[in-house]
């Protein structure tokens, strides 16, 4: 029985001596997803509420722009932090490529790929270190990313408290902790910014790491899996 069109035959794959590694699991892809859909909502939303740039005529109680603007900002703010929620949870739950310790190097080895992986991006250094899951200069960013995403989470809960019957009015003791509303708003307007420059990083970085490497980088993020060069002697996916 032949293979199915685009599949890669097991022997083609044992030729090449690749292996076919399952790193992300079906959590990860998920939340990855959700949480960058969510960001673009947001950012797009958010900036109408900050600079309304849609002009209407006729009285406004016949559009509800704005409002319709806020509950679609307030509605997708609920999924991402969710989304955020969740894959914190899946970094305990999930399989060694999803948790916790791929994003904070806690040993020797991942400390000196870090810095190999630092000497690629720099073009200091030809060939990047060979990791399966996350690379420990990724991991640490998206440590950075992930206070981010409490920043943002945390300052709109600040600003949505401000909103008269809200449920939010129970979160109205962080506005003193961010210095007053318009402080927490500032934060909140760079972090979109922030989160969008990320974005843009983050998919540079995919791109290259994905032609170099030759490993699927970025089509792992749909199907899950990745292509990576067996070592001797070493087991089925037990690379790091």
């Amino acid at each position: 029985m032949s293979a199915p069109a685009g599949a890669v035959a097991p022997r083609a794959i044992e030729a090449t001596g690749l292996e076919r590694v399952y790193v992300w699991e079906l959590p990860v892809r998920l939340t990855h997803w959700v949480i960058a859909l969510s960001i673009f909502v947001l950012a797009a939303t958010g900036y109408y509420i900050g600079h309304p740039f849609l002009v209407v005529t006729g009285q406004a109680r016949f559009h509800f722009v704005m409002g319709t603007m806020k509950a679609i900002h307030l509605y997708t703010a609920i999924v991402f932090t969710a989304a955020v929620l969740a894959r914190i949870l899946w970094m305990f739950l999930g399989n060694e490529y999803a948790r916790w310790n791929q994003f904070v190097p806690t040993t020797r080895r991942r400390w000196t790929e870090l810095w190999r992986t630092f000497a690629f991006y720099t073009f200091l250094r030809r060939d990047p270190p060979p990791v399966v899951g996350h690379n420990p200069l990724a991991g640490a960013i998206y440590v950075v990313v992930f206070a981010l995403y409490g920043a943002m989470i945390a300052t709109g809960l600040a600003l949505q408290s401000t909103t008269s019957g809200s449920i939010g009015h129970a979160f109205h003791f962080l506005v003193p902790i961010f210095g007053g509303l318009q402080t927490a708003r500032w934060i909140h307007h760079v972090g979109m910014w922030l989160l969008l420059g990320f974005f843009a990083h983050h998919l540079m970085s995919g791109l290259t790491m994905s032609i170099s490497e030759r490993t699927a980088t970025l089509e792992s993020i749909f199907s899950g899996v990745k292509f990576v060069r067996r070592r001797s002697g070493s087991p089925r996916g037990a690379r790091k």
